[in-house]
């Protein structure tokens, strides 16, 4: 018997739940990059990228070529480069309505009002 739906969309969504992982994705979402090339844009060790590449590997959201001794990486669909734009858009409303919240108590307490409730 196969896994629910949702049960698979919570695995995938598991498997983005890394920050050094969102970051290969979205460097990998502008083009290819070797790791090398990586490594040169993100404050990690060699190994730990290593092992989150081999994370995106099993989950079948990168795949590699080889080019002599360097190994280069490349998103396995740009659906995953829609979905990294789509977030920064959900997050960019979210953060733009707690700012507008935190202003609106700033404001109201230098007013010495109470602030109001979150909606």
């Amino acid at each position: 018997m196969s896994a629910p739906l949702y049960q698979l969309k919570a695995e995938f969504f598991k498997t983005l739940g890394h920050p050094v992982r969102i970051r290969v994705l979205e460097l990998l979402s502008a083009r290819e990059h070797a790791v090398s090339e990586m490594l040169a844009q993100m404050d990690v060790e060699p190994a730990f990228l290593s092992q989150q590449l081999a994370v995106l590997r099993r989950a079948n959201l990168v795949v590699t070529r080889r080019e002599g001794s360097a190994v280069y990486y490349s998103l396995t669909s740009p659906d995953v480069a829609e979905l990294l734009k789509v977030a920064r858009t959900i997050l960019t409303g979210v953060l733009t309505g707690q700012a507008e919240l935190l202003a609106d108590l700033r404001a109201n307490t230098a007013q010495g009002k109470p602030g109001r409730a979150p909606s």
